[in-house]
C-alpha cells in the first residue's frame, strides 16, 4: 500500500517496444553458424517448457519481440533473419530469468492494462485483467454522478497506486479528472510517475508516499470517488499462490498478513472522512471475502451498491456510497 501532497518527480503489447540495451533486428538473413529469429523461438520454447513454463512458444514469442524491439507478426515474417550476437546474448539471459520463475512482465519490464502500455518492475504488483473491473466499476460511478457535480470536475483517490495503473486509467479515460495516489513504497511511487507521464496524465495527479489515508488532511482532501486494489490475501494463503507470484511479486503489495482484510477495514471505516456526500469507494477483494466484507461495512454509514463479479463469476469489485 501505500507527507504532503507533491508530485514525485523523478503483456500483451510486449513486443511493439523494448527495453535498454534493445536493438533493432537485422535484415540480413542466416548465413553459416548465425542463429535465425525461427531457430531461437524454437530452442527458447524447449528450455522454457522443459522448466515447466506453462505457455512456452508464446513466452519465447514475447520475450524475442522485445529483445529486438518488434511485434509478434514480425517474426513470423523474418523466421529466416539472422539475430546479432548482442541480440542473441540478451534474449538468451531473459529466457533464463523466465526458466528460473521470473514472470514475463518483469523480464520484460511491460504489462498491458486497459489498453495502456505500463512500465513493472518488482517494486509494484504486476496489473491483472481482473482489476479493470475496478476502473470500469469507477468509471460507471464517476458517470452517474455528473449532474449532481455540475462543473466540478471529479477528485479520485486512488489507494495502494503500485504502477499507477488505476489512476492513470481513470485520468486517461476522464480528461477533466483530477486524482491523488498514495502508496507505502516511494520505489513505486516512481514508476506510478513514469506512467503517469507516459500516458500525458502526470500534471492531473498527485502522488503522495502515505499508509493508505495517513498523509493526507481530511479538511483538505475531499474525493468523489476513492478506489483502491488493496493488498487482501490471507497470510495463510500465500502458500497457495502461484510459485511466479509468491517468490517474486511484492509481498507488501499481495498480503496485510492475519486473515487478509486488515487494509480493507481501514478503508470502510477511514474513507468516510475523506469522501464528499455521497462519494464512492471501490476496492477489489479476494476470493470469497465478499461476505466478511458485507460485515465489515456499517449500513449507517455505507449503502452496498454492488458487488461485482469478475470473467470466472468472483466477486472482485465491492462498490460503496456514502449514506447522507
Amino acid at each position: 500500500m501505500s507527507k504532503q501532497a507533491d508530485n514525485v518527480r523523478d503483456g500483451r503489447g510486449a513486443g511493439a517496444r523494448g527495453g535498454a540495451g534493445d536493438s533493432e533486428a537485422g535484415a540480413p538473413r542466416a548465413a553459416g553458424d548465425a542463429t535465425t529469429v525461427g531457430r531461437a523461438l524454437r530452442e527458447a520454447a524447449e528450455s522454457l517448457r522443459e522448466s515447466g513454463v506453462g505457455d512456452a512458444r508464446r513466452d519465447a514469442a514475447t520475450l524475442l519481440a522485445a529483445t529486438v524491439a518488434r511485434d509478434l507478426a514480425f517474426l513470423i515474417a523474418h523466421s529466416d533473419d539472422a539475430l546479432t550476437p548482442a541480440q542473441l546474448s540478451l534474449f538468451r539471459e531473459r529466457v533464463s530469468r523466465r526458466a528460473a520463475g521470473e514472470p514475463l512482465q518483469y523480464v520484460t519490464g511491460r504489462q498491458e492494462f486497459f489498453g495502456l502500455d505500463f512500465e513493472v518492475t518488482p517494486a509494484v504488483l504486476i496489473p491483472r485483467p481482473e482489476t479493470e473491473l475496478l476502473v470500469e466499476t469507477a468509471l460507471e460511478l464517476l458517470r452517474e454522478t455528473d449532474d449532481a457535480r455540475g462543473a466540478r470536475p471529479p477528485l479520485i483517490c486512488d489507494v495502494g497506486t503500485g504502477s499507477g495503473c488505476v489512476a492513470v486509467a481513470l485520468l486517461h479515460e476522464r480528461k477533466g479528472a483530477r486524482a491523488v495516489a498514495v502508496d507505502i513504497s516511494t520505489d513505486a511511487l516512481r514508476i506510478a510517475a513514469r506512467n503517469a507521464a507516459r500516458h500525458g496524465v502526470f500534471d492531473r495527479l498527485a502522488l503522495v508516499a502515505s499508509d493508505c489515508f495517513a498523509a493526507l488532511d481530511a479538511a483538505s482532501s475531499r474525493f468523489d470517488l476513492v478506489a483502491s486494489n488493496p493488498p487482501y490475501v490471507a497470510e495463510g494463503d500465500l502458500g497457495g499462490l502461484q510459485r511466479e507470484v509468491r517468490e517474486h511479486e511484492p509481498r507488501v503489495a499481495l498480503t496485510p498478513g492475519g486473515d487478509g482484510l486488515c487494509v480493507i477495514r481501514r478503508l470502510v471505516n477511514d474513507a468516510p472522512r475523506f469522501l464528499t456526500p455521497r462519494g464512492h469507494l471501490v476496492m477489489e477483494i479476494g476470493f470469497n471475502q465478499h461476505e466478511a466484507v458485507r460485515r465489515l461495512t456499517d449500513p449507517r454509514v455505507w449503502t452496498v451498491l454492488d458487488i461485482h463479479r469478475d470473467l470466472q463469476g468472483i466477486p472482485r469489485t465491492v462498490a460503496l456510497r456514502l449514506n447522507g
